[in-house]
């Protein structure tokens, strides 16, 4: 029996989806307009002048330590964020929607003994309602990185890719509520509330019903299927 050949790409988000990591850089994070984010390898901690390597690996390429690490870091940074959630803190779960094929991660690591995991933000082209864009499924810094300006650089890869792949016209993510730190961050790189995000809405018996959580979204070049419609 002749093998199945492999479905050949349909569209830019698949195409990007299917490259190997370095053809991602190559391709969406090292080229653009020129108030862009390009793509760097190493970061210098403006205090300390400490100097971290940044890279960009896919799960199935991670070890399961290195996976843990990423989970840990989610744990210490938002686990009261999760736990006070309607959908509380279920470490499996989150370690199962990690290893997502088709995330890409951006690892910050020292170059102390063992290279530890002190950051990282993960990324995914795909569809939201319907709609192409680059959705930003976690970022998270170590206490000792945070307030530095990396947290933007991060956010800002997420951008450049975002630009360098139309159809997305923009960047989208989840934030609690309850992160008020992290809802001042994302308005002021330019995120605004979805409007896909729920919104309050009136139960049985008179009772309310408040999300715990806002999906934000960045425009990056105008939805032209919005503007001929």
């Amino acid at each position: 029996m002749k093998p199945k050949r492999r479905r050949a790409p349909t569209s830019p988000l698949e195409v990007a989806n299917r490259k190997s990591d370095p053809a991602f850089i190559t391709d969406y994070l090292s080229s653009g307009p020129e108030d862009i984010q390009k793509w760097m390898t190493e970061w210098t901690h403006p205090r300390t002048n400490e100097t971290y390597d940044i890279s960009l690996i896919s799960p199935g390429k991670m070890t399961e330590t290195e996976l843990q690490t990423c989970l840990d870091l989610i744990e210490e940074t938002s686990g009261k964020d999760y736990a006070n959630s309607a959908g509380r803190w279920h470490p499996d779960k989150k370690l199962v929607e990690m290893k997502s094929p088709e995330l890409r991660y951006i690892l910050v690591r020292s170059r102390g003994p063992g290279r530890d995991i002190r950051g990282f933000t993960s990324l995914m082209p795909t569809y939201e309602a319907g709609e192409p864009v680059v959705y930003c499924y976690e970022i998270h810094l170590k206490p000792d990185l945070q307030g530095t300006g990396l947290g933007t650089i991060l956010m800002n890869f997420h951008t450049t890719v975002a630009t360098n792949l139309p159809p997305i016209t923009k960047v989208m993510l989840t934030c609690f509520l309850s992160n008020r730190r992290g809802l001042e961050f994302y308005h002021k790189l330019g995120f605004q509330k979805d409007d896909i995000s729920p919104r309050p809405r009136r139960l049985r018996f008179g009772k309310v019903f408040q999300p715990d959580y806002v999906i934000m979204s960045k425009q990056i070049r105008p939805d032209e299927a919005k503007l001929s419609a």
